[in-house]
């Protein structure tokens, strides 16, 4: 099959067109590497949203439950771990970020089990009431953040080995923004090999594009729904562990706030397109930086700019895949 290479494209000339704009060199790498890790962490938590939508065909607003939690529980286990985390050796600071990532991740990934089954299982097939009630279920989980951990901010503390930056010259890029792109491309290597090198990738893709055949040909595509519901939970939990150490605050409105930009990013990339999601949440994540060093102003409303400037010249998005 041919591949389509002009929506990759897209990334070097955003990056090219920017340098004369920004002027300093210097700045525009700063820039870019920032846009590149926000990206890279948006895809993190939209990434599973995308694969559940083109498997399950179900709209999940309430995705975001997902991430605050991810973000709560991390924050959580690093607050307890304190010790650990301004220690000066890097092994005790990743000996607490490793269990407050997994922590997250576990607890993301268990109550998107019980999402599933209690919250979308009866509404399958039912866009209407699937926004109604996963919309629902985001409200019903930020009040009980607020109920479990209380309605103030937590402040979090990067650890010791992820303070400061890398300093090339006049360069200056965050230590913690070139953790975050290398996990992020982990990330999607990680799921890139799944889906075109194993057999579940295989069936994963197969059910995108038809669901009845697969279930035709004797899989239980119902466990394999599940399973992706469940992984893309837990991914969103990793997220928002990382975005909550992103931003060092954690809030009950963090899954709502980051829900728009992941819901962004699936549009622009395609539905059911991982590929499309990995590029869409570079292009966010690009646009919003630069923009935000140009035009202050206007960064706000820059990705909805972004998402409809895109959808003018691909109406499905980038790399559409299911077929709704």
């Amino acid at each position: 099959m041919k591949r389509d290479w002009l929506p990759l494209l897209l990334i070097p000339a955003l990056m090219i067109g920017a340098l004369p704009l920004i002027g300093s060199p210097a700045s525009w790498v700063t820039l870019t590497v920032a846009g590149l890790a926000m990206g890279l962490m948006i895809f993190i938590m939209a990434s599973g949203l995308t694969l559940t939508f083109g498997l399950m065909d179900v709209l999940n607003f309430g995705h975001g439950a997902f991430i605050a939690v991810g973000a709560f529980v991390a924050a959580s286990v690093m607050l307890a771990l304190a010790p650990w985390m301004t220690a000066d050796s890097i092994w005790l600071n990743l000996a607490a970020i490793g269990p407050a990532v997994l922590a997250a991740m576990v607890v993301s990934g268990v109550l998107g089990l019980g999402f599933e089954r209690v919250i979308v299982r009866p509404v399958y097939g039912q866009h209407l009431k699937q926004i109604l009630v996963t919309t629902g279920g985001l409200i019903v989980a930020e009040q009980l953040l607020k109920v479990i951990w209380g309605p103030d901010q937590i402040t979090l503390s990067r650890p010791t080995a992820l303070r400061g930056a890398f300093l090339f010259g006049d360069i200056a890029i965050e230590k913690y923004r070139v953790l975050a792109v290398v996990v992020g491309l982990v990330v999607f290597a990680a799921l890139a090999l799944t889906l075109n090198r194993t057999r579940l990738g295989l069936l994963i893709r197969a059910g995108v594009e038809n669901g009845e055949m697969v279930e035709a040909l004797g899989y239980r595509i119902r466990r394999l729904f599940v399973g992706v519901f469940v992984v893309g939970s837990a991914l969103a939990g990793l997220g928002g562990a990382m975005w909550g150490l992103y931003q060092e605050t954690v809030t009950a409105a963090i899954g709502a706030q980051v829900a728009v930009l992941v819901f962004i990013v699936i549009i622009i990339g395609g539905l059911g397109s991982v590929g499309g999601c990995f590029v869409g949440a570079l292009l966010v994540g690009l646009t919003a930086n630069y923009i935000g060093f140009l035009a202050p102003k206007v960064a706000l409303g820059s990705n909805i700019l972004l998402m409809a400037l895109v959808l003018l010249w691909r109406p499905q998005g980038l790399y559409p895949v299911a077929k709704r």
